[in-house]
């Protein structure tokens, strides 16, 4: 299949700028990926759509306040940098805007000296390698003058860093939020729980490239990035054990997908493991662990839809989407939810 084959038209209001007051308000559209049939709920209703036995496994991945503003120490030009990926204690992988201002050897200050830092290399592509200094611990510094890396459609400022956190995230690390999980509340995750449905976790630190565009035209040229992953043993044993009963494996989040296919298609089962995937899927992707995926809605001629279609069907993915631009959904980071069992 084509790129352009996965495009669909979004009026640019239905972009969702920011988060709603209660998380699990957000509507829900259920979709039978065997019918192609669409029913309309919302997110607080879920529980009415898992069984007892079920599992759900989330990914308790937490984002870093990645977005750094720092000021050249011998201009007092104001640089941003975004962190990638650590690469030792205090050396990080970073964008850098402008990069012209962040040469090797350049020097910067953030926060009126709560931190400093300095470029050690540019690589082939740009990014920067960049050393930081902090009195304090870096995660608590990082803390005080971070600001969530927000994806660039959203262009309004976040109130609260919190809401951009899952309310289970534990593992710091992600560029980015493993966003189907947003909707859930504590009080939600509860009364699953009380239903009989198992919950598990796996953690996947989402990247940057989530956001990457599919610049090629044949979708088989496309080459994913690379994000690290861990499956702890308590969640192999109980996705073996769901399994065994007949039941279902419903994963919130493409990340969680990603993570449980990669772990099933490198060893032909489901195992604690841990390292790191650029697993890719599209139609046509025979799913070895998922019975259900929950998920937000995608940007057009993204990875993310094709991963979508790959498990619903091309033709029922496309016209669901059709149909929640119709109906007024909130699409992307902070937008309403699909369910496709």
């Amino acid at each position: 299949m084509k790129t352009s084959d996965y495009y669909y038209e979004l009026p640019q209001e239905l972009i969702a700028q920011t988060p709603l007051t209660q998380r699990d308000s957000s509507r829900l559209m259920l979709l039978d990926r065997k019918t192609g049939s669409v029913t309309h709920k919302h997110f607080y209703d879920i529980a009415d759509y898992l069984n007892e036995g079920d599992c759900m496994i989330l990914n308790d991945s937490r984002v870093l306040p990645a977005r750094l503003y720092g000021t050249k120490n011998d201009t007092g030009a104001r640089v941003e940098f975004l962190l990638l990926t650590q690469k030792s204690q205090n050396v990080w992988e970073c964008l850098a805007k402008p990069g012209k201002k962040a040469k090797p050897g350049t020097e910067f200050t953030f926060g009126n000296g709560i931190m400093t830092a300095k470029v050690q290399d540019v690589l082939e592509d740009g990014n920067r390698i960049v050393e930081f200094f902090c009195e304090d611990n870096f995660f608590a510094s990082l803390d005080k003058l971070g600001e969530m890396p927000l994806p660039p459609y959203i262009t309004e400022k976040l109130q609260d860093k919190e809401r951009y956190q899952t309310v289970y995230s534990r593992e710091l690390g992600s560029a980015a939020a493993p966003t189907a999980g947003l909707h859930f509340t504590d009080e939600l995750l509860q009364k699953l729980q009380n239903k009989g449905v198992k919950i598990g976790y796996v953690t996947l630190h989402v990247g940057l490239g989530t956001f990457r565009p599919v610049k090629v035209d044949d979708v088989t040229k496309h080459k994913m990035h690379s994000e690290h992953y861990e499956v702890p043993q308590a969640t192999a044993d109980l996705i073996k054990e769901t399994k065994k009963n007949g039941r279902r494996v419903i994963s919130v989040g493409t990340t969680s997908c990603r993570t449980l296919e990669s772990v099933a298609k490198e060893y032909g089962e489901i195992r604690a493991c841990n390292g790191w995937t650029d697993i890719f899927i599209y139609p046509p992707y025979e799913f070895k662990v998922l019975d259900g995926l929950i998920t937000n809605f995608h940007l057009p001629e993204s990875t993310l839809i094709m991963l979508v279609s790959a498990f619903a069907g091309y033709e029922n993915t496309m016209n669901a989407y059709k149909t929640a631009v119709n109906e007024r959904y909130r699409f992307f980071s902070f937008g309403d939810a699909m369910m496709i069992v």
